[in-house]
């Protein structure tokens, strides 16, 4: 079902609901109020008929005729109580066809109490005790509420009509709201059914109200700029990759082909084969690299962490580029060091960190020719971080947009062997780690990058 015949529904059953119950309530309220006046005519019917026959007093009885409209079935009864305050059981009046229907309790009830009220189908009755010379007597009217059952029947008319135009008007205005409502919805519904593949530059019109279809088109617009950045990144890695793998295996297969041409001497065989082993050597190298390129791609759950030390980290990595490249001049700066050891604690793989802070080190000595390169590190309660400055070649500005994209190599690399696939891997296993890395360069002056990783809370 739709949203907008959802809406609709529940609209339009909220607020039935409601007025139904109001209507309800008020039909009751009113259905209450004419019991009770009714009741309250006859009570003043039972004590103007009381004292009309008892005092003989013609003023009750002008009363009764000129300003009392007679009810409709309007009868008196006057009963005379014994001294023990009952009716004698002989009394005729008990058996007449009117009075048969009342219960006994109406009349201890009129005894004990004062007075009485009952109904019996349409006819309602009052009942007064009255005392007429020291005698107890009961004055019971009845009569039928004709005017106050029309009145109800016709609230209940005019209650169920105004309730059926009430659903008519709510569904109307439901119909034409839900619409006016939704239709930034199919708006972009529309929009975004047009957009493929092909066509990924398309955006969604922002109407730039403020409300939630606004941030639902900005967000759309956003999640289309990562989607188009991702094909985009995918086709020039397709691109590179093929590149970088095909170069070696042409390599391989030219220079096989060129020592099976003809018989050779058995040095240019082994010149032969030591062409193929490097370019195979480079082959692996690549291949490795994209695999752990795409192995940090994958969520922190594949993961096993633990708590490190990042100062031990440091050390490692250090010791590792040593052995590497004996002739560097790494140096690590203590000055930044926290006095409290445990904010030096985070949590990670140390395997993967290490071969990111490696893969940027050994950057900073390549392309700084092994001038000093600097390892700091600092840390506070929430973050512990790394900055790694060298005053190398630098990454020239129109270059530095690029950087995290594989086998991208800047424009002034052209002469230092790389693959363009360190910084990608590095910033893959730092987004892994919850961090994030930034890199700060000037062409000819040095790269400085700055990776911060969150302490560990434990």
């Amino acid at each position: 079902m739709k949203i907008r015949y959802k809406i609709l529904i529940l609209f339009t059953v909220l607020t039935v609901s409601i007025i139904l119950l109001m209507a309800t309530f008020a039909y009751l309220l009113t259905n209450r109020y004419s019991f009770e006046d009714f009741y309250k005519r006859l009570e003043i019917r039972a004590y103007i008929a009381a004292r009309a026959a008892f005092t003989k007093d013609k003023a009750y009885s002008q009363i009764r005729a000129e300003h009392l409209e007679r009810l409709p079935h309007e009868q008196e009864y006057f009963l005379k109580a014994d001294s023990t305050l009952k009716i004698p059981a002989d009394n005729k009046l008990l058996t007449s066809p009117s009075l048969k229907n009342l219960p006994a309790s109406f009349y201890r009830e009129v005894l004990a109490a004062g007075k009485a009220t009952y109904r019996h189908e349409d006819t309602f009755y009052e009942g007064v005790r009255y005392v007429n010379e020291n005698t107890p007597y009961i004055v019971i009217v009845s009569a039928r509420n004709d005017y106050g059952s029309q009145y109800l029947a016709d609230l209940r008319k005019v209650l169920l009509l105004c309730l059926a135009i009430a659903a008519v008007g709510v569904v109307s205005a439901g119909l034409f709201f839900s619409r006016y409502i939704l239709q930034p919805v199919r708006e972009i519904t529309s929009q975004v059914k047009n957009i493929r593949a092909h066509n990924l530059h398309l955006r969604l019109n922002d109407p730039n109200s403020g409300d939630e279809m606004s941030e639902l088109a900005q967000t759309f617009n956003n999640m289309l700029d990562r989607l188009e950045t991702a094909f985009e990144t995918q086709n020039n890695f397709v691109s590179n990759a093929s590149h970088e793998l095909g170069t070696p295996l042409t390599a391989i297969i030219g220079e096989a082909e060129l020592a099976l041409n003809k018989q050779r001497p058995e040095d240019e065989y082994r010149q032969s084969l030591q062409v193929i082993l490097h370019e195979a050597d480079r082959l692996e190298h690549i291949t490795k690299s994209l695999l752990n390129l795409a192995q940090t791609g994958f969520d922190g759950k594949r993961q096993q962490f633990e708590k490190i030390r990042t100062d031990e980290l440091i050390f490692s990595v250090k010791n590792t580029i040593d052995r590497i490249n004996p002739d560097n001049k790494v140096e690590i700066d203590y000055t930044m060091l926290p006095e409290d050891e445990d904010k030096l604690f985070i949590k990670g793989n140390a395997q993967l960190l290490q071969l990111a802070l490696s893969n940027i080190v050994q950057n900073a000595c390549k392309y700084s020719d092994n001038r000093p390169a600097y390892i700091a590190l600092a840390a506070t309660d929430k973050s512990n971080v790394i900055i790694i400055k060298d005053n190398g070649i630098g990454i020239p500005a129109q270059d530095l947009p690029f950087i995290y994209e594989p086998f991208f190599r800047a424009s002034n690399t052209s002469r230092y062997k790389g693959y363009g696939i360190g910084l990608p891997l590095a910033r893959n296993i730092i987004r892994l780690h919850g961090g994030n890395m930034v890199v700060n360069s000037q062409q000819d002056e040095g790269t400085e990058i700055r990776i911060t990783l969150p302490t560990s809370a434990e």
